[in-house]
C-alpha cells in the first residue's frame, strides 16, 4: 500500500510516559494527519493524552489501558480502540521495560516480566492489529528493538533486555516475509543511548558526556530523533523497506 486514505489511524503502545517515544511518536503521527488509538499500562496517561491530541491537531485519538504482556488484555484494549477509528493501517510498537540487573542476579521472575513485555507483548499487539490492516488493504508495522540487542547490551540494560530486543529483530523479519502478501511492510528502529526513563531516568550531564564519547554525533538522542524515524517507516514513502532495522543511535553501532 503506497498511497494512504486521508482517513486512517495507527495504534501507539507505550504511549503514557511523559518522557517516552511512544508520547513523541503519537504527536507525531497526529500532527501529520493520523488518527491515534493510545495503549499504556497507565490508563488514564493515555486518556489524558488522547484529549490532549485532539485539542492540538483534531481528528480522532483515543486512548485505552492495557498491560501488553497479557494477551486478553491486550485483545480487549485493541477492540476499545479501534471501534472508534477509522482503518488502521499503522502500528507503533513502543511499550518496554529496562533490566539493569546483572545476569548471574537475574532471578526468574525478572527475566519472564522482561521477555514477556518486550517481546511477547509485541507478538499479543501485532497479532490482534494484523486484521485492521488487512481489512484495510495493507499497513506499516514499526517495532522499537534497542543497539542492545546489537552489540548484547553495554548502554544500560542487560541480558534480558538485549535478548528480548534481538527477538524483535528476528520477529520482525519473519512477519515481513508472512505479511509481505498482505501489502503489510515490517520494520524495526533500534534506538542507541536516548535521554527517556527507561535509561534509569533523566541523564545527568555526567552521564551524558560519557555516553556520547562512544558516539559519532556530539550529543546524547532525544525521542524526537526515534519519533522522526517512526513517522518515516509508517508514512507512505517507506514502502519499499521492510524487513530492516534502522539504527537510530548516533553511530555507536555500524554494520
Amino acid at each position: 500500500m503506497d498511497e494512504f486514505p486521508a482517513e486512517r489511524s495507527a495504534i501507539v503502545t507505550g504511549a503514557g510516559s511523559q518522557r517516552g517515544i511512544g508520547r513523541a511518536t503519537a504527536h507525531r503521527l497526529a500532527r501529520a494527519g493520523w488518527s491515534v488509538g493510545l495503549l499504556d499500562i497507565d490508563a488514564t496517561a493515555v486518556r489524558s493524552l488522547a484529549a490532549e491530541l485532539r485539542s492540538a491537531y483534531g481528528g480522532v485519538a483515543v486512548g485505552a489501558g492495557a498491560d501488553v504482556s497479557q494477551s486478553t488484555g491486550v485483545a480487549d484494549a485493541v477492540a476499545e480502540v479501534t471501534a472508534e477509528l477509522p482503518p488502521v493501517l499503522g502500528l507503533a510498537n513502543v511499550a518496554g521495560v529496562s533490566s539493569a540487573t546483572a545476569y548471574l542476579d537475574v532471578d526468574d521472575d525478572e527475566w519472564d516480566h522482561v521477555l514477556r513485555v518486550n517481546l511477547f507483548g509485541m507478538h499479543y499487539v501485532i497479532r490482534r492489529v494484523v486484521p485492521h490492516m488487512i481489512s484495510a488493504g495493507g499497513g506499516r508495522i514499526v517495532s522499537v528493538s534497542s543497539v542492545s540487542a546489537q552489540r548484547g547490551g553495554g548502554t544500560y540494560s542487560k541480558t534480558p533486555y538485549s535478548v528480548s530486543k534481538a527477538g524483535v529483530i528476528g520477529l520482525t523479519r519473519a512477519l515481513a516475509r508472512e505479511l509481505g502478501p498482505h501489502n503489510i511492510t515490517v520494520n524495526a528502529i533500534a534506538p542507541g543511548p536516548i535521554d527517556t526513563d527507561i535509561m534509569g531516568g533523566t541523564l545527568s550531564d555526567e552521564r551524558k558526556a560519557q555516553l556520547t564519547a562512544d558516539l559519532l554525533v556530539d550529543r546524547v538522542g532525544t525521542v524526537d530523533d526515534v519519533a522522526a524515524a517512526m513517522n518515516f517507516l509508517l508514512s507512505e514513502e517507506s514502502g519499499y523497506i521492510t524487513g530492516q532495522t534502522l539504527n537510530v543511535d548516533g553511530g555507536l553501532y555500524m554494520h
